[in-house]
Formats: structure tokens, sequence, C-alpha cells
């Protein structure tokens, strides 16, 4: 009687007369049969097949079933089977959909929520600082001094100097929100604003001494009282504390702008005009900051050749010593924030500033807003 010769899925030897499985429509040496991820022989009956590949149970759950970032359980699966979880879009951290309403920690700078073991720190006015952000983060109007003068640079290199001396105040939320309210004009990016150009005399309070970061919190911040008196037309750029160095530079580069325009008499803007083309420069500096840190020495607009200007305002950083993997995906995740805004003054007006930059380059954008309120198009 002939007896067919059993062939080894796994090593495609013969079997012979040992111990064999039939499992999976093909035949295996014990030995061979081997979950997929583990590479482990079976030691039970039990396994899972996905895409004709077989896994241990626990090997398959672990592969196939998300953890949480956040508190590093499973993510919780529906009677039917389905599995629904939450990520941010930049960051694509998986966590459970339950975090949005738990009052899990979220930084208020690179918007992740925290996982349970890493500590944050506690702003006092109750935003919540990652502590990756904390280690760059600028507490007081002294530390943001030398960013100023660093944007005033590179706002020089682009032949846009500013000429009128304006002050630059460090302020906390409370500060921040009633000096927006004090303005009769301007556009105002909600829910959080984090930057203001003033055009109206005001008493300010702002940040004179760096607060001391303690175990989760800070203390002993000191502020005092400034009146800002109407020399020009803008009477103080305010900018929100504790907010790591790049955004609080992308930031000042926006409200720049607008100090900028006001002072060259551009007043015939619309909203989408105007936040638009701060957006741009403020996405500028963000290039000229990451390329510089990675040493090449042209800084461009999405690597734009027609706004030559643009290379004349780079390598200016003052970051002393080497950037973290963290604050160089800061850095883009900031500009994926500007280029992914879906609102219509500050997302809209940024994709169409930017069409015209890298179609016209800056000084002939600017010409065209100046004469016609719009973008080039």
């Amino acid at each position: 009687m002939f007896i067919s010769c059993r062939i080894c899925a796994g090593c495609n030897a013969k079997i012979g007369s040992g111990r064999y499985l039939n499992c999976m429509d093909s035949f295996w040496h014990p030995e061979c049969f081997r979950c997929h991820a583990c590479n482990h022989p079976f030691a039970d009956a039990e396994f899972s097949v996905r895409e004709n590949r077989p896994y241990h149970k626990s090997c398959f759950k672990e592969q196939h079933h998300p953890r949480c970032d956040v508190c590093s359980s499973y993510i919780p699966t529906y009677a039917d089977g389905h599995i629904t979880y939450r990520a941010h879009p930049f960051w694509q951290r998986k966590y459970c959909p339950s975090h949005e309403q738990d009052k899990t920690p979220q930084c208020c700078s690179c918007e992740r929520l925290e996982p349970r073991d890493p500590k944050y720190l506690s702003l006092d006015d109750g935003r919540k600082l990652c502590l990756d952000c904390l280690d760059s983060a600028i507490m007081g109007t002294a530390e943001c001094h030398q960013l100023y003068l660093e944007i005033q640079e590179f706002y020089e290199g682009l032949n846009m100097k500013v000429e009128q001396q304006i002050p630059l105040l460090l302020v906390e939320r409370q500060a921040l929100n009633e000096a927006r309210e004090g303005e009769k004009s301007g556009n105002h990016h909600m829910p959080e604003t984090r930057g203001l150009c003033l055009s109206e005399e005001q008493c300010v309070t702002t940040i004179i001494k760096r607060p001391i970061i303690g175990p989760g919190f800070v203390f002993g911040m000191r502020t005092e009282p400034c009146r800002l008196v109407r020399k020009c037309e803008v009477t103080a750029i305010l900018i929100l504390y504790g907010l790591p160095r790049l955004l609080t530079g992308s930031i000042l580069a926006h409200e720049m702008m607008h100090a900028w325009l006001r002072l060259k008499g551009y007043t015939n803007l619309s909203p989408e005009v105007e936040e638009g083309i701060c957006q741009v420069l403020a996405h500028m500096w963000l290039d000229s900051e990451i390329y510089s840190s990675s040493g090449s020495e042209v800084a461009s607009l999405s690597s734009s050749s027609s706004s030559p200007s643009l290379s004349s305002s780079t390598s200016t950083s003052s970051k002393k010593g080497p950037w973290s993997d963290f604050e160089k995906k800061l850095g883009d995740f900031i500009k994926h924030q500007i280029e992914s805004d879906s609102s219509a003054a500050y997302g809209d007006g940024f994709r169409s500033g930017e069409q015209a930059m890298l179609k016209y380059g800056l000084r002939s954008t600017l010409d065209h807003m100046r004469m016609t309120g719009t973008f080039p198009v």
C-alpha cells in the first residue's frame, strides 16, 4: 500500500514516521510550528490565525490589540469585537477615548495627553506643561530678551527692520486676556490667545522674575504693573509665559509681523491676509531655526528658491548646545499646527500667503498687499 510522504510546511523536510501536527491545511514538525510574533513553538493546542499566520493568543493580542499610550492598558473592545481609540494627528499616540473626559493632563504646548507615570508641571493659571516642553520653557521677560533680539535680526535679514523700539512683555494668561479685551480691534486665535500686538494704551501686569520650579508646580513669581504709552502705532508685544522656546519664538515672530505691518502703514488688510502673512513669517522663522540646528546654511520656506531674501535670515539661532530629539520633533509639530490650521484667517490665510510667497517672493507679495489688500494669485 502506498503511503504519501508528508513534507513539513516549516522546514520543507520529510516528516517521516515521528510525531507531526496537522494545522492550517498543512503538516508540521511540532518544533517547526511556531508563533509568527515570538517565534516560539506552541506548547498547547490553542492558537490564533491572522493572514494565514499562527500566533499564541497572548502574542496575537499584543500585536493586533493596541495598548493605550496613557494608561498602558489594552484599549477597550466593544461587544462586537470593534476597537475604538483616539490618536493625535501629529504625534500618533493611541489612547482610550475615556481619557478625553477623565481629566487626564494635556500639555498646553505639545498637546500630548500625559502618561500616568511621567510628571508634569502645573502653572498657576491652570495650564499643564509636560517635562519635555518645560526643558526649554521661557518663564520670564528677561529670558525672552535674547530671543526677541534674534527675531529682530531675522527680520533685518529679510530687509524688514522694525525701526521703533517696541516693548516686549511676558505675561500670565489673565493679563493677556485682559489686554485683549482692551484692544479696540484685532483678530485673536481662539480658544487660547498666546500673543498680542497692542495698539492701545493700557496698564499690563508683566512677569519680572522667573518663578521657581517646584515638584510639579511653580512658585515665587514676581509681577509688576507696566503702563504702556502710545508712541507709535504699536505700544507693546505681549507673549504668554511658560511655553517652550520654539513655540514662544513662533508666536513672537507672528506678533512682530503685526507690528511691522502697522508701522509700515498696511491698514487695508482683511483678517485672512494679515493673519495669513503673520503665520507665514512664523513658519519661516521656524524653518530658519530647524535648518540652522541641522547645520544647514540655507533656510527656506518649503525649500523655495523663488525667495532669495530668505537665505540672508538664517544661522542666527541663540539656541546653545545640541537640540534634543524632542525639540526637533516639537519644531515639526508647531509647523504642522500652522500648516493644518482649519480656521479661515490663520489656516486659509497662511496657505494663500505661502502660495503667493513661493510664486512671487516676499517683496513682491508685500508690495501687492500694500496696493490691493490681497495676496497675488
